[in-house]
């Protein structure tokens, strides 16, 4: 078994890769992939870049050309959720594009255009084995529900509360709906993880830059519990 693992920023991805043993180093549409172990488990490790094309770009080749078996997409993301604040995961059960919008024809919003369903659904035994390594992390809480991305780093109130109303949405980010796409489309096995940074739902706005790094080390070690129950 081969496990993808993407990140969109390099700070979300470099302590994972001091644990791996790496074999091969290869770049591919300016995306440097890490072909390697970690606790005796073979892992594709990459970093994406920011943005809904870079991340299904990615996703598409580990696909095609590493033949991994499942995708596990982490990273830190905007809370929505009243009760989130930063240094909280929230484990995707779903993901929906809220920057895709063909209403004028009929479609609800979010709704890609013929495609046979509306949201992306995450691999339930990734969502339990996520939810199960969570427990390792005690100084936060943890949330598992649908997950939002688009094109736009939301950090309007009136813009959060939309996203809550309209899709129950409990974080907002720009990468992971585009990997469920990709996935969806692969038959691939896939979950989303993100590790709260702000939430301008509660006040935590202006506070990006203090969390991050909390925020990566959370998803990090829940990363690596994953990794090594697999």
């Amino acid at each position: 078994m081969t496990i993808g693992i993407i990140a969109a920023m390099s700070e979300e991805l470099e302590i994972l890769l001091k644990d791996m043993d790496l074999g091969s180093k290869v770049c591919k549409a300016n995306m440097e992939f890490n072909y390697g172990t970690i606790f005796g488990n073979k892992v594709v490790a990459v970093v994406c870049g920011i943005g809904k094309v870079n991340s299904a770009i990615c996703a598409q080749i580990l696909i095609t050309y590493y033949n991994v078996d499942k995708i596990i997409n982490v990273g830190i993301a905007g809370g929505i959720g009243e009760d989130i604040y930063p240094g909280d995961i929230v484990i995707g059960d779903s993901l929906v594009q809220h920057d895709v919008d063909t209403t004028m024809f009929g479609d609800k919003i979010g709704q890609i255009p013929r495609l046979d369903t509306f949201d992306f659904k995450c691999d339930k035994s990734l969502v339990n084995l996520a939810h199960e390594s969570s427990k390792e992390i005690t100084n936060h809480k943890t949330f598992i529900g649908r997950i939002v991305s688009g094109d736009q780093f939301i950090a309007d109130t009136k813009k959060i509360l939309w996203l809550k109303e309209e899709f129950g949405a409990l974080a907002c980010e720009m990468e992971g709906a585009s990997i469920a796409h990709v996935c969806y489309l692969n038959s691939i096995p896939f979950v989303v993880i993100r590790s709260i940074s702000d939430n301008a739902n509660n006040g935590a706005e202006m506070d990006y830059e203090k969390f991050k790094l909390i925020a990566v080390e959370n998803s990090t070690n829940m990363l690596k519990q994953i990794i090594k129950s697999l």
